[in-house]
């Protein structure tokens, strides 16, 4: 079977076990599956997913930093390729003319740990009611929309654990 060919048997999963960054793997003549995920489905390496069209995906990635749109994985044979993508997911556009409000903000959100994807216009975070009112009450703006959503990476996502839990 051709590299990136679409065609399997019936019933089988791809098994993905290799994952390269957007651009760090030559393209092949065939395009890659595409695999649509949420921010949160990103972070998980192992499991069962559906690919875009419909193919059984077993993810037996190594462990590591979360999945990033244009990601690319690779079945255990080689013979498959498999491009991570973004799903839209309900988010919040938070947009202020004060630039330090917007700041304030994101400080405020930090400090209750929310994911939060930063702009220079503007922060996006997943819809949370509770979280739009406190927004709005400080006079940002908040526009509620279906839209694929990129948080920031934590401060030590993909850095090795270097204490001890002794």
């Amino acid at each position: 079977m051709p590299f990136g060919s679409h065609q399997v048997e019936q019933g089988s999963a791809i098994v993905l076990v290799e994952r390269h960054s957007e651009g760090a793997l030559p393209q092949s003549g065939a395009a890659p599956l595409q695999l649509a995920l949420t921010a949160d489905e990103r972070t998980s390496l192992r499991g069962h997913r559906r690919s875009c069209c419909g193919r059984d995906l077993v993810l037996q990635l190594p462990r590591g930093a979360a999945l990033q749109p244009g990601d690319c994985l690779v079945s255990d044979d080689g013979q498959w390729r498999v491009q991570v993508e973004a799903e839209p997911e309900p988010v919040m556009h938070v947009r202020s003319t004060d630039p330090l409000a917007l700041l304030q903000a994101a400080y405020h959100l930090g400090n209750r740990h929310v994911a939060m994807e930063l702009h220079p216009d503007r922060l996006v975070l997943l819809q949370d009611s509770v979280l739009a009112d406190l927004l709005r009450q400080r006079q940002l703006q908040v526009e509620c929309l279906d839209a694929p959503f990129r948080p920031e990476a934590g401060a030590y996502e993909g850095v090795p654990h270097a204490h001890s839990h002794g």
